[in-house]
């Protein structure tokens, strides 16, 4: 293959490409998936915190009421 007819290889093999990837963003996006973005990532860094803090405030209720 020389250089002119490798285009015609490449080119088809990239529009599909192209095709998937917008057909797979369309469907994200009315899928919802970029609603809210921080909420899962929240999540995660902050669901121990939240045991841990009312493990704490039960501890120090204990302690006042003693």
């Amino acid at each position: 293959m020389n250089g002119d007819t490798i285009w015609y290889l490449i080119l088809p093999i990239a529009l599909i490409l192209l095709a998937v990837v917008i057909a797979v963003f369309l469907w994200s996006v009315k899928s919802n998936q970029f609603e809210d973005l921080d909420r899962h990532g929240n999540n995660i860094l902050f669901d121990d915190d939240q045991d841990a803090h009312r493990r704490a405030q039960r501890k120090h209720d204990d302690d006042q009421s003693a």
